[in-house]
């Protein structure tokens, strides 16, 4: 095979691209801008694409609300995700904002502190450090990579790392 034959993609007509997007919406969850991805990428026209996508939404094999709410579920069991980095994965997906907003207020705040909890538990045992204070620093670093509140890692740290040294660099 050529280079050229290798790179080049399959268009798909309007119906198979229907048929494709049914058969993998029926298997997980996706959004409007995922499907209309998939179809760009298929060389889909976008009249055509808007047309499919229209009759997805109609039939609700693809569905925003039930996409974010589902999305909101499993970022915060299985990737221990706080709300901020969740927020900005859907806004970056174009979910609306009210959606997201329904999504998030639907999950469940203890759920969230204890998940944090863990995760901080977790990056303890295998953060190396010098003195209490460093290793409250990475854990805070680490609790606000992962999308959580300022205040909830703060609590969290502080409830995992006691003792720690006065600085008064700052």
């Amino acid at each position: 095979m050529q280079p050229a034959e290798i790179r080049k993609k399959r268009t798909k007509t309007p119906d198979e691209a229907l048929a494709a997007l049914m058969r993998l919406c029926a298997r997980a969850e996706k959004s409007e801008e995922d499907a209309r991805r998939l179809m760009r990428g298929w060389g889909l026209a976008e009249r055509d694409g808007e047309a499919v996508l229209a009759k997805l939404v109609h039939d609700r094999f693809i569905d925003d609300s039930r996409y974010a709410g589902a999305f909101v579920r499993e970022k915060l069991r299985l990737s221990g995700w706080g709300e901020y980095k969740i927020r900005a994965a859907l806004q970056r997906k174009r979910i609306a904002g009210e959606l997201i907003d329904a999504a998030l207020a639907e999950a469940d705040r203890s759920c969230m502190d204890d998940r944090l909890r863990q995760q901080l538990e977790r990056k303890a045992r295998t953060t190396k450090y010098e003195t209490r204070y460093e290793l409250k620093t990475k854990l805070i670093r680490y609790g606000l990579s992962l999308g959580y509140d300022y205040e909830a890692v703060l609590g969290a740290a502080a409830a995992l790392v006691t003792d720690t040294e006065r600085c008064d660099e700052f």
